[in-house]
């Protein structure tokens, strides 16, 4: 087992849905750090406090981070470009808009560009888990953006 650093974020619709996950997969994620979002992490945090006894590891490992509106989102996306996140769980809401919606998109971006594994629902969540790669040593291929960097500004 390759420990990862795992984020969790859920917009507030979906936060239910995100400590109902956290609790059905808690022996899967117990190895892990898991990096939060606000009130994400406080939910879950009770969740795991509760259900201690009944978890192979007794020290889960929360780190919890600004809410996301309050620069969470932001603080998330700066941990993944300096290679401190291993996979992006986010659990957002598809029916409303958010204030913050501009930090979500950043944020979604910064996993792309970083080619993060990201799953944005609980039924991708679930494949990202379970899958082989999940508990091996796994490092994203990242892209080369040199030339991208070095062209011309005048250039398109």
């Amino acid at each position: 087992m390759n420990p990862k650093t795992i984020a969790l974020v859920a917009h507030d619709k979906m936060k239910k849905d995100m400590v109902e996950w956290v609790h059905w997969n808690k022996e899967l994620l117990a190895p892990h750090k898991l990096v939060c979002t606000g009130t994400t992490g406080r939910l879950i945090q009770d969740t795991l406090i509760r259900e201690r006894e009944n978890l192979p590891r007794k020290d889960f490992e929360v780190v919890r981070l600004k809410s996301g509106p309050l620069g969470g989102d932001q603080q998330l996306g700066a941990m993944i470009c300096e290679g401190k996140i291993d996979l992006l769980i986010f659990f957002w809401d598809p029916m409303q808009q958010q204030p913050h919606d501009v930090d979500v998109k950043a944020l979604l971006r910064i996993a792309v560009l970083y080619n993060i594994p990201t799953a944005s629902n609980r039924s991708t969540a679930d494949f990202l888990i379970s899958s082989p790669l999940f508990e091996g040593a796994y490092k994203p291929v990242l892209k080369d953006y040199k030339e991208y960097i070095l062209r011309s500004v005048d250039e398109p």
